[in-house]
């Protein structure tokens, strides 16, 4: 049985045409602890949203997913969430 822990990472991007190079330059710096990338945003003909969400599961030690964590955090228009399962 794994017992291995999976830490998820859903952040909220409100603004994307403003944040989307800050939060892709923070996603490279991490880029060796995220797994797995999900980008989700509405997209209909001529319209595409400003906002869009994001997951990632992180792997690695937890130190390094609180770094990223507390850095999109802390940006303006960026709110993130965290998901444990155990």
């Amino acid at each position: 049985m794994n017992t291995e822990k999976r830490i998820i990472l859903g952040i909220h991007v409100k603004d994307r045409v403003k944040n989307a190079s800050e939060v892709q330059k923070l996603l490279t710096e991490h880029g060796c602890n995220i797994k797995t990338r999900i980008g989700l945003h509405e997209v209909t003909g001529k319209y595409c949203a400003g906002y869009g969400i994001i997951l990632l599961e992180m792997i690695g030690a937890d130190a390094e997913t609180d770094t990223l964590f507390n850095k999109l955090n802390d940006m303006k228009g960026v709110n993130v969430q965290k998901m444990v399962f155990v």
